[in-house]
């Protein structure tokens, strides 16, 4: 799970890569509408991630329940063939949005046409997250590894045709970057469906067996877990992107740097929050068991293996950040030697944080795992917008800090949600 987490951001650590080769405004234009497609997004995979305490309690309790889990994935996924393509909505208004907020032109003019493209495999992203918890739960993890890895380079290939223009084909540049990921999406999901369909572990559940006949008591269940779980997610992302904003009100080359440094981070990242999610799933299984033992140690087991994986990154970063930069855009182009340095800088934060990052990942998906969802989101909130946000915005625009400020503000958000995420976990599976 931690491995297809890390492939599946790939897409987008992808698309920045490419876009970086254009230059620093396009760069910037496609940070700026990240931003937008991530804030969306994030309201929307709330059900997603309903499936896996759900499916894994049910199966916890009785593993030959397959009505239960039949009803739980089904619920989950029409909530998000109704609510995803509505919130998306919102990609039209891309550019107003962006220059509300203070937002460089270039870059915002950029954005909107980036996210639209972006926008038809936004369902289809959700969807894969859905269906691949639901195989987490029943055993089968290696599959989705292999189909997102195959998609990823689809997407890569797509890319080099539709950013540059290559095999005679029109030199689309952000516009081409969103398209190539949409299809990458919708092809991701068939196969993974199609796969749902033909293994015999998976099959013996008939996920798409009466899909279009309402279940509405667990309809209402999903709904009830999801929403909790999409605030407490978007408090924490929205902060990381919210300082996009920030980083925009300093400069564009902050702003190019920033989501650079952010791209390192998010990647890092990736891998504990798929191990956190593998987590959840051991917890909820435990849950549904009535095992409270086995809750405890599924969460401990949890929080180390998310320490140690996001340390594999945090520490080369730390030791050579402008190696990392590097990768990231040209630098033969002497425009670009400001956005380096700045990056160069931003990284050796960025992965001092990551202990912080893994904790409250960890401990908040094992919460999850205990369908507690409410509590953590109030934590979330007060962590990341009552002590980060306030933080970030007066180091970055108050003071000669400036952007460094900004990633200042981002560690202790993180190292305050950890510690309460982690008490809150410790008192309820304390023996």
């Amino acid at each position: 799970m931690g491995l297809t987490q890390l492939v599946q951001f790939s897409i987008s650590t992808i698309d920045v890569v490419m876009i970086g080769q254009l230059g620093a405004d396009p760069l910037a234009g496609a940070s700026l509408g990240l931003v937008i497609f991530y804030a969306v997004f994030l309201f929307g995979f709330g059900p997603a991630m309903a499936v896996s305490p759900m499916v894994s309690q049910a199966l916890g309790a009785n593993p030959d329940d397959v009505d239960d889990v039949r009803h739980s994935v089904r619920m989950a996924l029409w909530t998000i063939g109704l609510g995803v393509p509505a919130l998306s909505s919102v990609f039209f208004f891309s550019q107003e949005i962006a220059l509300a907020l203070g937002q460089p032109f270039v870059a915002a003019a950029l954005a909107e046409p980036y996210v639209l493209a972006l926008a038809p495999g936004l369902p289809f992203m959700v969807a894969i997250m859905a269906l691949r918890n639901f195989l987490a739960a029943v055993g089968r993890t290696r599959a989705p590894l292999m189909f997102i890895i195959l998609t990823t380079a689809l997407n890569a290939f797509l890319n080099w045709l539709l950013i540059y223009g290559n095999w005679g084909l029109p030199r689309l540049e952000l516009v081409g970057a969103g398209f190539a990921s949409s299809l990458s999406n919708l092809i991701g999901f068939s196969v993974l469906v199609l796969y749902i369909q033909l293994e015999p572990e998976s099959r013996r559940f008939h996920l798409f067996k009466g899909f279009f006949q309402a279940v509405p008591a667990r309809l209402h269940e999903v709904m009830q877990l999801s929403w909790p779980m999409s605030l407490t997610s978007a408090f924490e992302a929205m902060l990381f992107n919210a300082a996009v904003f920030l980083m925009g009100r300093i400069g564009v080359d902050e702003m190019a740097a920033y989501q650079v440094a952010l791209n390192v981070a998010a990647m890092a990242f990736m891998m504990p929050f798929g191990l956190s999610m593998a987590g959840a799933v051991r917890v909820g299984l435990m849950a549904g068991k009535g095992d409270r033992a086995g809750v405890r140690r599924a969460s401990a087991v949890s929080i180390l293996a998310c320490i140690g994986a996001i340390m594999l990154v945090a520490i080369p970063v730390m030791i050579d950040p402008r190696a990392i930069a590097d990768l990231y855009l040209d630098v033969k182009d002497p425009s670009n030697s400001r956005v380096l340095g700045l990056v160069a800088s931003f990284l050796p934060i960025a992965a001092a944080f990551a202990l912080f990052d893994a904790t409250q990942v960890a401990a908040n998906q094992a919460l999850r795992g205990l369908k507690d969802v409410r509590v953590p989101m109030v934590i979330t909130a007060v962590s990341y917008w009552a002590i980060g946000f306030p933080i970030s915005a007066w180091l970055g625009l108050g003071t000669r800090l400036g952007a460094i400020g900004v990633w200042w503000g981002l560690l202790a958000s993180l190292a305050a949600a950890a510690v309460l995420l982690g008490a809150r976990l410790s008192w309820l599976t304390r023996g």
